[in-house]
């Protein structure tokens, strides 16, 4: 007699937990695909998985048991998108749930409206023209957006209140990665006239040209830097922390993760949490609603995050309000 049956027998409410096994077991397990922007060894990617699966347990499916999910990381390279979409496609997910721009793009085109896909932040989806409305997504992609254009000015405002002597502001970004980053454009111009600054465009492909652009910033007096989302950028985030720091440039950027790199300050949106309510909607397509009647929601949680060490590193006087305002001072 195995050991599970010898329980069973022992009655009291142990009995029907084997049938119940065996009925699970006899059920399709449900499978998701997950595309993550980030390095599969990075601290905050882990972060994204680990708020998606208690998001997930919460609504009762445990992997393993009831579904299987299979993670593909991309490691801000976005020429791999399209290959690793195709191999979670041939997995026949029933949901596919994707981080970032690129590869919803690619998930779009090799889906075809096949699986329904929920977005885990990305920015302006209207914009970008992967759903009809924020109300009414009217195809397979729903989920949850990040940034709107006027973010831009915001990150503007932002630099100047903790470095007011900035006059001239690079934007950085690569066009391959963030196709979307221009929209914040606008937005920032609009505020020249009440901040006094010049603002410098500098796409960037790789990481030669990232070295290049920050040195560039740094070659006349009172340069500041404001580094766009971007998931190559996120996935260099140290390494461009140390080069921002090395030539004494006042910098900020669109997620505190680059804070805790060495960054002087960031101000945007807690993306795990995203991942956390991207978990509700899986659960209710898998219960058979369809992503087309489920709203894109925007994020409501911001986070400012201040590197004082790196304020005092640059000669960084912060002022206080702006420390009361912060979410999360590193000293």
């Amino acid at each position: 007699m195995r050991r599970r049956e010898f329980i069973a027998l022992g009655g009291g409410p142990l009995v029907a937990w084997p049938l119940v096994a065996r009925a699970q077991q006899g059920e399709r397990k449900k499978r998701i695909g997950v595309l993550i922007s980030r390095a599969e060894n990075d601290p905050e990617g882990q972060s994204y998985v680990t708020a998606f699966r208690q998001g997930l347990e919460r609504s009762g499916w445990l992997p393993g048991r009831n579904i299987e999910i299979d993670y593909r990381w991309m490691a801000g390279n976005d020429s791999l998108s399209p290959a690793l979409v195709k191999e979670l496609i041939g997995l026949k997910p029933d949901v596919l749930v994707i981080n970032s721009t690129g590869p919803l793009i690619a998930a779009r085109q090799a889906a075809a409206g096949a699986i329904p896909i929920v977005m885990a932040a990305v920015a302006d989806p209207v914009a970008q023209g992967f759903v009809q409305s924020l109300e009414r997504p009217g195809g397979n992609i729903t989920g949850f957006a990040v940034e709107e254009p006027a973010m831009g000015a915001k990150w503007v405002e932002l630099l100047k209140e903790i470095a007011p002597n900035v006059k001239r502001i690079s934007a950085i970004f690569n066009p391959k990665s963030a196709p979307f980053a221009k929209m914040f454009v606008p937005s920032m111009e609009a505020v020249r006239a009440s901040f006094a600054f010049e603002l410098t465009v500098s796409p960037v492909g790789n990481d030669k040209e990232v070295e290049s652009a920050i040195a560039m910033a740094a070659r006349g007096p009172s340069g500041g830097l404001v580094f766009l989302p971007d998931s190559f950028l996120a996935s260099r985030r140290e390494t461009i922390a140390g080069l921002v720091l090395k030539q004494k440039l006042p910098a900020i950027y669109s997620t505190s993760t680059f804070v805790r790199s060495g960054g002087l300050i960031g101000y945007g949106f807690d993306r795990a949490d995203l991942f956390h309510q991207a978990a509700g909607y899986v659960d209710r397509i898998i219960k058979g609603e369809k992503a087309a009647n489920l709203p894109v929601q925007m994020p409501t949680k911001f986070q400012m995050a201040i590197n004082l060490k790196t304020a005092k590193a640059l000669g960084i006087a912060v002022p206080p309000t702006l420390l009361a305002r912060a979410d999360e001072v590193i000293e």
